[in-house]
């Protein structure tokens, strides 16, 4: 029981995960096979349906703007600032900051990661690491929404007696372009809300809020 409590917020949110995957995958079967009687064309079975290109470009576009935001946020953050709000840092550490805040160099600890204490690119590398990771993962996610979109798309077309679109083309179609700026600016829009709202509003014992009582003006206090 400890240790799930230890990991607790991570299991809440994968079972969250795993729940909205199987209610998306149900709900977008009975959509699909409800289209597909009505246009005459056969149904399809679950199995067939989550590893269909539908599915994956859907799981796939909301993916990569996920972590587009994250990745931004983390980026951004490093060098702007919002005063008052607890998802900024606090106005005068705006930067990559000193070895000494960060606990590099000679000033590592004891228990610091191994890459830390060892230095050089392996240093370099770690302390970029979140970043590159975050980026790695939308550009594949991307990349996964652009080919099962352009799979999902083509079969449209030709169930219309359409030509198909090559790579090329259905990189600078609407259709691409449309999956991806309705996801991020959607994403865009909680991260500012989020900065905002922190300001003035509270929530009481979450590390996302300020503590109750804090002046609204203080900036990278956490609750």
């Amino acid at each position: 029981m400890k240790r799930v409590r230890e990991q607790g917020l991570t299991l809440a949110f994968t079972a969250l995960l795993v729940a909205a995957l199987v209610g998306q995958a149900l709900t977008g079967l009975a959509s699909y096979n409800r289209q597909a009687a009505d246009a005459g064309l056969p149904l399809m079975t679950l199995l067939r349906y989550v590893t269909s290109s539908q599915f994956a470009v859907d799981v796939a576009e909301n993916w990569q703007s996920e972590y587009l935001q994250f990745l931004l946020f983390i980026l951004l953050t490093v060098w702007l600032a919002q005063k008052g709000s607890p998802e900024s840092k606090p106005l005068d550490t705006l930067g990559r900051e000193s070895d000494k805040d960060q606990k590099v160099g000679r000033y590592a600890q004891r228990d610091s990661p191994t890459w830390v204490k060892a230095g050089g690119w392996r240093l370099r590398l770690f302390s970029r690491s979140l970043g590159l990771t975050m980026a790695a993962i939308f550009l594949l996610s991307w990349l996964a929404q652009f080919i099962a979109g352009r799979s999902a798309y083509n079969a449209d077309q030709i169930q219309d007696l359409k030509a198909p679109l090559d790579w090329a083309a259905y990189a600078a179609a609407p259709d691409f372009w449309n999956r991806t700026f309705q996801n991020w600016q959607s994403e865009f829009l909680a991260v500012a809300s989020m900065v905002v709202l922190s300001i003035y509003l509270r929530e009481r014992g979450s590390p996302e809020s300020k503590p109750v009582g804090q002046p609204h003006g203080s900036t990278g206090v956490d609750g």
